[in-house]
């Protein structure tokens, strides 16, 4: 069923060797997002084990980094605050059953529909959202209240960043065999500890210790009640999982020029949130900056992932008390480095080339994946580049007219045919002044909504107040089903071509 895609012993030490790397950083991301959403540390572990080992196996994307994501845990706050953890399993279970449908009725197509000033919005907003989550670190918190560290300790974690940064940048061109941010973590861990310098370390925000996660059906009222609380919640984080999931995918799928199976990872990302909402995770979805460390390090098979899930297992139940020596210097330098792969440069070169509503659907997507979340910023960027794509195709509608042998007047109508446009088609037509015999030519256009049938009756009727008759010539297959399906809604005559193989004459 799959395949953990090594074939030999080089394969596999790079793919366990960066699953390392993936789940120390992982560490801190999971205890984090637990507490924006309000649950115990454990509960973001777990997430970030169960979700990343089986999306790994059952995924569409080889080499992408599932857990615990700070964009659905926002939306879980609302529903712990309120109701309590038993409510957020259940709705974490009910989210993966909508995903799996979701890969079962195969719509993880429809990722394609994103435009790609959407796509490099939802990547520039998502690298200044790790950007600004690593902030926190630089703080410390005085008197209950949090403010910017000062002096030594500004210096130390600063300068201990800046270190593990290097390490990253220059290890490369000295050797490969190792990968550079696991290289940069175990040298910077060892120079705090062997130097006993005093910095914030993994420990300072939870303990990570903990056993195996026990397998616990969500204790709550199986009820019309329940599902009418938990249903909303769980139809939220099944979007928003889906949509950063799917859009990282194509993200990894363009760095790797490779392709991933988006159906099959939106069954992965289901099975993997379903079971977790029976061991007492809070769910997740693909993690763009835990992809791009895995990718970066040599990781590009589902060894990686199922690596990184066991070593942060492994982290709980054995390690706790090593992992927790780490400085969060060391992981807050490897998140800027991600930062630094993940924003798209590029966009700020071709900024002043593109078309002005592509630069602003760009800076938009990223203000709103910043100021709101991913899923939101998507949809929001989808629409208002189908909005200015509907506008700017309503300009291209035209018509060229003639006098044809049997002295019918023939419009030739050029460009699509629906909501955007009818305004400026009905302005195209005057049948006061038109001879008692119209033909519009549909040979270079299409109808295409309801709008457009609603235009087509409006201007039919106008000519038969007129007195004149009107009749369509050269509908698409397409077109022609739209009108079948309208009936009386339409009354228009349709003309018959032999060489079109158009319809007979249906007269009103």
């Amino acid at each position: 069923m799959f395949s953990l895609g090594c074939k030999n012993r080089v394969c596999v030490q790079n793919e366990v060797l960066s699953g390392l790397t993936v789940a120390l950083a992982l560490v801190p991301e999971a205890v984090a997002f637990a507490f924006v959403a309000g649950v115990e540390p454990l509960v973001g572990l777990y997430a970030a084990f169960m979700v990343g080992l089986l999306a790994s196996i059952f995924g569409g994307r080889p080499g992408m980094i599932s857990g615990a994501t700070g964009s659905m845990a926002v939306v879980m706050v609302a529903l712990v605050a309120n109701h309590g953890v038993e409510y957020l399993f259940a709705a974490v279970v009910l989210a993966g059953l909508i995903q799996i449908l979701t890969g079962i009725f195969k719509l993880g197509k429809f990722i394609r529909i994103v435009p790609h000033p959407v796509m490099l919005g939802f990547v520039n907003g998502l690298a200044i959202v790790i950007f600004l989550a690593q902030l926190q670190h630089f703080e410390v918190e005085v008197d209950g209240v949090s403010q910017w560290m000062t002096g030594e300790p500004m210096m130390i974690f600063a300068g201990l960043t800046i270190l593990t940064m290097a390490i990253i940048h220059f290890l490369p061109k000295l050797t490969t065999a190792i990968p550079s941010s696991l290289a940069a973590i175990v040298v910077v861990s060892f120079m705090v500890v062997g130097l006993n310098i005093d910095t914030n370390t993994v420990g300072d925000l939870a303990s990570i210790e903990g056993g195996l996660p026990q397998f616990h059906i969500p204790e709550v009222a199986f009820t019309f009640e329940t599902l009418k609380i938990i249903f909303p919640y769980a139809f939220v984080l099944a979007a928003i999982g889906l949509i950063e999931s799917l859009l990282t995918l194509t993200l990894i799928d363009e760095v790797t020029n490779t392709r991933g199976r988006g159906n099959r990872e939106c069954v992965g990302q289901g099975i993997a949130n379903t079971a977790t909402g029976f061991f007492g995770g809070m769910g997740g979805c693909a993690m763009i900056g835990q992809s791009m460390i895995n990718i970066n390090s040599g990781g590009h098979q589902r060894l990686s992932g199922v690596s990184a899930a066991l070593f942060l297992l492994a982290f709980i139940m054995f390690t706790s008390s090593l992992i927790e020596q780490i400085p969060m210097a060391a992981l807050v330098g490897v998140m800027f480095i991600v930062v630094i792969g993940t924003f798209e440069w590029s966009s700020l070169r071709i900024f002043g080339k593109i078309p002005k509503h592509d630069a602003f659907v760009l800076v938009l997507v990223s203000g709103v994946t910043v100021a709101t979340d991913l899923a939101m910023a998507v949809v929001v960027g989808v629409i208002v580049a189908a909005l200015v794509f509907a506008w700017e195709h309503a300009k291209h509608i035209n018509v060229t007219s003639v006098i044809d042998d049997n002295g019918s007047k023939v419009y030739e109508l050029n460009g699509p045919l629906f909501f955007g446009s009818v305004k400026n088609f009905r302005e195209l037509f005057v049948p006061e002044n038109d001879p008692d015999d119209v033909i519009i030519e549909f040979q270079n256009s299409r109808v295409t909504d309801h709008s457009a049938i609603e235009a087509i009756d409006q201007l039919a009727e106008r000519y038969i107040k007129a007195g004149k008759t009107l009749h369509l010539r050269h509908l698409s297959e397409e077109c022609k089903q739209l009108l079948d399906k309208a009936g009386d809604l339409v009354e228009v005559n349709r003309m018959e071509d032999p060489s079109y193989h158009v319809a007979d004459d249906k007269l009103s």
